[in-house]
């Protein structure tokens, strides 16, 4: 006998799901533990962690590397604002120094990707990566930290900063 109604699809929020999938994974990961008792004389399995993100060793690496330091600390940014910035600055060379501008006059050359004085890449140096302005992802999410400060975000910065 067919059935009679019609079905409704309960509708649930993303949170919903995100939190229904958790549970799910916690579940399944207590399973060994709960389960650990009655099964001493079962072999153990060795679940081997998900490898880190691999960045490429290049400037799009670099700036999803930054990216995803930044979205730990809650420092803002783009993608594009970072690389507009870049190649507006140094062309995308992380080698790059500013030996003529006020800042060179005074002593403390702009460095790096996004042409960062030393004074401010240490106020604004983000734990966890280098501590060398020359090393393109300090260099980038220091400098994303400052714009941060200062513009609200590295997307806001349209000229030298």
């Amino acid at each position: 006998m067919p059935a009679t109604g019609t079905y409704r699809r309960r509708t649930s929020s993303s949170l919903t799901r995100r939190l229904i999938a958790v549970g799910t994974g916690a579940a399944a990961l207590m399973l060994p533990l709960i389960g650990a008792h009655a099964a001493s004389a079962a072999p153990t399995q060795t679940v081997a962690a998900a490898p880190a993100a691999a960045y490429t060793n290049d400037l799009d690496g670099w700036i999803k590397k930054s990216l995803a330091v930044m979205a730990e600390h809650g420092i803002p940014g783009s993608y594009d604002g970072i690389h507009r910035n870049v190649m507006r600055e140094s062309s995308g060379n992380p080698l790059a120094i500013n030996n003529w501008d006020s800042n060179a006059a005074a002593g403390t050359p702009s460095k790096g990707l996004l042409q960062i004085i030393d004074p401010t890449f240490r106020a604004y140096h983000v734990p966890g990566t280098a501590m060398d302005s020359y090393d393109p992802v300090a260099n980038i999410t220091a400098a994303c930290n400052y714009a941060a400060d200062k513009y609200g975000s590295i997307d806001n910065v349209n000229s030298a900063y």
